[in-house]
């Protein structure tokens, strides 16, 4: 499985994640964010509606009727209604059902030194169990640069 790492170092979660999740939904992957607590789903939730007046991402969250059919699921729960290819973990939030994603995006805060102690901890877990490990830093346009 490959996972890759986000080190946020320059813009929050809330500016980046959807510059990622535009990405992956370019690609017609769909995705599923999970976050640690109900209260950061509506808090992505919200982001995802007003993070750029002139786009939209099609998403909602474990409170949806139909989450089967949404490109971008939203959940503080291990859940994969709509059998996503990509998993994105947010603000620390870990899952013990990876299989069945091709891609774990892993995104942490670098400026809380909890969430980078965090972060190398899941690093050191994953490549003991043989999974493929990328490290992206982002750079202070917003993108990203593959560090490792």
């Amino acid at each position: 499985m490959d996972i890759s790492f986000y080190h946020l170092t320059y813009q929050p979660l809330t500016v980046a994640l959807p510059k990622l999740l535009s990405k992956v939904y370019e690609t017609g992957m769909r995705a599923v964010i999970k976050a640690p607590s109900p209260t950061h789903v509506d808090d992505i939730d919200q982001i995802l509606w007003s993070f750029d007046k002139a786009s939209f991402l099609p998403h909602d969250t474990e409170k949806s009727k139909y989450p089967e059919e949404q490109p971008i699921y939203i959940t503080s729960s291990d859940e994969n209604p709509t059998s996503a290819e990509v998993l994105v973990l947010t603000d620390g939030a870990s899952s013990e059902k990876m299989e069945g994603y091709s891609r774990i995006l892993e995104m942490f805060d670098g400026n809380n030194p909890t969430a980078v102690s965090d972060a190398r901890e899941r690093w050191k877990v994953y490549k003991d169990a043989g999974h493929n490990l990328t490290y992206w830093q982002q750079n202070e346009n917003g993108g990203w640069s593959q560090k490792g």
